[in-house]
């Protein structure tokens, strides 16, 4: 049950609503301001997959048409950085809000949850960068010629970069969506048996959706591991799902 004696009228639930935003509101300012001394760096390695996809003798260089846009850009990379840099601090504060008002139980899985799924994201950001995005951009400067020649602007790099990297992170919480659900009782493992050409078929079609660039390549490689953590979230439901997820498939 969740505890009594913690129990706080509206206000103060706002209060603390208020002052745990807060913290985290700090923690990624402080991440911010250390992120921008390394903003270069980071924007370096980026840039790799880019520098690495081009043709010997081919200039890998980024240019940017507005004076403020090359500050804007290490401002963007700063900010994510240091978004990323403050996560322990932003789910700690998001733990402490919410831990008094979850049952036992529910707070013996929750922390196992909670790695796992920013296991997962991490996985599948470190899968986008050195699998997906060198092979994404070799195709692409495949077609450049003595009459064609790249010309990427810094903005439009990093949007697609951070598009490509966040479609992966977020795809690869697939097996934690669905340990969820089926805690909730909406899905069960037979369930999943049952629906899984589909699941192939709206697996492809998210692939082809979330996937920035258009290539098939791309999609066929956002679309290989969500296949396989498909087949991992029917074992991880059938071993781990909640007991109403097996009787209510019927």
């Amino acid at each position: 049950m969740p505890d009594d004696e913690n129990k706080m009228p509206l206000f103060q639930h706002l209060e603390e609503f208020r002052t745990r935003l807060l913290i985290c509101c700090l923690a990624v300012g402080v991440g911010f301001v250390i992120s921008y001394f390394f903003s270069g760096r980071i924007f370096g390695l980026l840039m790799k997959p880019w520098i690495d996809a081009m043709p010997p003798g081919q200039s890998a260089k980024l240019i940017y048409t507005a004076p403020h846009e090359a500050f804007f850009v290490y401002m963007k990379v700063s900010l994510i950085s240091g978004t990323f840099l403050s996560a322990p601090v932003i789910l700690w504060q998001l733990w402490r809000f919410v831990a008094p008002g979850l049952y036992e139980n529910e707070k013996k899985y929750m922390l196992p949850v909670i790695f796992c799924s920013c296991l997962c994201f991490i996985s599948g950001i470190l899968f986008g960068y050195f699998v997906v995005i060198p092979v994404a951009f070799k195709f692409f400067a495949s077609f450049s010629s003595e009459y064609i020649t790249p010309m990427l602007r810094t903005t439009e790099y990093l949007t697609f970069a951070n598009k490509m990297l966040l479609c992966f992170g977020i795809s690869f919480e697939l097996p934690v969506f669905a340990f969820f659900l089926s805690k909730l009782g909406v899905l069960s493992a037979d369930f999943l048996k049952r629906k899984r050409k589909w699941a192939i078929v709206l697996i492809f079609i998210a692939a082809a959706v979330l996937t920035p660039s258009p290539d098939v390549v791309s999609q066929l490689l956002m679309a290989m591991p969500l296949l396989v953590l498909y087949e991992a979230s029917v074992w991880i439901v059938h071993f781990f799902g909640g007991p109403r997820a097996v009787t209510n498939e019927e």
